[in-house]
């Protein structure tokens, strides 16, 4: 799986946060998506790869503001991961 983050210029509140989640939802296959308009981020977790083209044009669409895009591995962390090692 992978966290895709996305920093994103222009959510004001809560509300912007839920269209800029919904959109990603109805455009991507992914597991998780939240937003933050104080962080000014965007983080995704999907499994497989998504287009950073295409996460812009969808983003941008809604009048946002779309800077960087980073990706990492994701891991679940829970309360047992610590003893799974």
């Amino acid at each position: 799986m992978t966290q895709i983050t996305i920093q994103v210029e222009g959510m004001m509140c809560p509300m912007c946060e839920a269209h800029v989640n919904d959109a990603i939802r109805d455009r991507f296959a992914v597991e998780k998506v939240t937003s933050s308009h104080k962080k000014k981020e965007t983080v995704i977790l999907a499994e497989t790869p998504l287009d950073d083209d295409a996460l812009r044009a969808t983003i941008t669409a809604m009048g946002y503001t779309v800077g960087s895009i980073t990706r990492e591995p994701y891991e679940k962390k829970g309360f047992f991961a610590r003893f799974s090692k």
